[in-house]
C-alpha cells in the first residue's frame, strides 16, 4: 500500500500509553500514518513529534487548527476519560473519524450526544475496547458461537488493582476516575460482546473512597435475556484479572483482559 493511500491520523493526549504503545506503532502500521500530535503542554508535543515522526504539534488551544488541518483525516483520543466525549464530538462535527480511548463516555446522555454527531457528520467513531478486536476473546466469542460449552449462561469477572496515588489521574472524580469507569467497564463490555446482546436489568452496589469520592469497590449484577453476568472491580484491593465464561456443557477461564 501506498504511504499517500494510509489514513491520516493525529493523537490526543501523549500520556504513557500513548508514548509505550500507539505512537511507536504507527512506523509499522500498513494503513495509517501518523500526522499530528496534540497534548496540553506543546513543548511535550513538538518533542514527541520529532521522535515520532509527527509533522505537526499543537497545544490543548489549538484543538481546532488540528481539526481543519486537511491531512488529518482520524483523530485518536487518549486523554484523561473525562474529556473524551467533548473531544470526540468536536473532531466528528468537523469531519474526522474517531477512535477514542475507553470508556468514550460517562453516561447514557453522552452515548445519545455521540450517536447524534456521529449520524449527522456521517463519520466513524469507534470505541477503543480491545475486548472486542484481541485474538483471544475473538476466539471465546467464535467458540460460544459455534456451540462449543453450550447455551451461555453465565459471564463471571473480577478486575482489581491498589492504588491511593491522590495525584493519579484514575482517582480523580474530576476526571471521572475510580474502579467502574477505568476496569470495570471491561466486564460490561465482555459481556455484552458474549451474550450478543444488551442486559435489560441491573444492579449494583458502589463504595466510594471518602476522601477522593470515586469508586473504591463496585459489584453488578447484568441480567441479560440468555444469562446474567456478574462482576467485581476496585481500585483498592491487591491485582487481579479472572474471567469465568459458563455455559450448559463446559466452561472457559482466563486471567488478564
Amino acid at each position: 500500500m501506498k504511504a499517500a493511500s494510509k489514513i491520516g491520523f493525529a493523537v490526543v493526549g501523549l500520556g504513557s500509553i500513548a508514548q509505550s504503545s500507539v505512537l511507536p506503532a504507527f512506523a509499522n502500521c500498513k494503513k495509517a500514518k501518523l500526522i499530528a500530535l496534540v497534548s496540553r503542554d506543546k513543548k511535550k508535543a513538538t518533542l514527541l513529534a520529532r521522535k515520532f515522526g509527527a509533522r505537526k504539534a499543537y497545544g490543548y488551544n489549538e484543538y481546532a487548527a488540528c481539526l481543519s488541518n486537511p491531512d488529518v483525516s482520524a483523530i485518536y483520543i487518549a486523554t484523561p476519560q473525562g474529556e473524551h466525549e467533548a473531544l470526540t464530538v468536536n473532531a466528528a462535527a468537523a469531519g474526522k473519524h474517531v477512535l477514542c480511548e475507553k470508556p468514550i463516555g460517562v453516561s447514557a446522555a453522552d452515548a445519545e450526544k455521540l450517536i447524534a454527531v456521529r449520524d449527522r457528520a456521517g463519520v466513524k467513531i469507534e470505541e477503543a475496547f480491545m475486548v472486542r478486536t484481541h485474538p483471544r476473546w475473538v476466539r471465546a466469542h467464535e467458540l460460544i458461537r459455534g456451540g462449543r460449552i453450550g447455551e451461555l449462561r453465565v459471564v463471571s469477572s473480577f478486575i482489581s488493582y491498589f492504588n491511593i496515588d491522590r495525584a493519579n489521574i484514575r482517582n480523580s472524580f474530576e476526571h471521572r476516575g475510580g474502579a467502574l469507569l477505568d476496569i470495570g467497564c471491561y466486564s460490561v463490555t465482555l459481556s455484552r460482546f458474549l451474550f450478543g446482546g444488551e442486559p435489560v436489568r441491573v444492579m449494583g452496589s458502589v463504595e466510594r473512597d471518602p476522601e477522593m469520592k470515586t469508586d473504591r469497590l463496585t459489584s453488578a449484577i447484568l441480567e441479560f435475556s440468555g444469562g446474567r453476568a456478574t462482576f467485581t472491580c476496585s481500585t483498592q484491593v491487591a491485582y487481579n484479572q479472572r474471567f469465568s465464561i459458563l455455559g450448559r456443557r463446559g466452561r472457559s477461564r482466563s486471567r488478564g483482559r
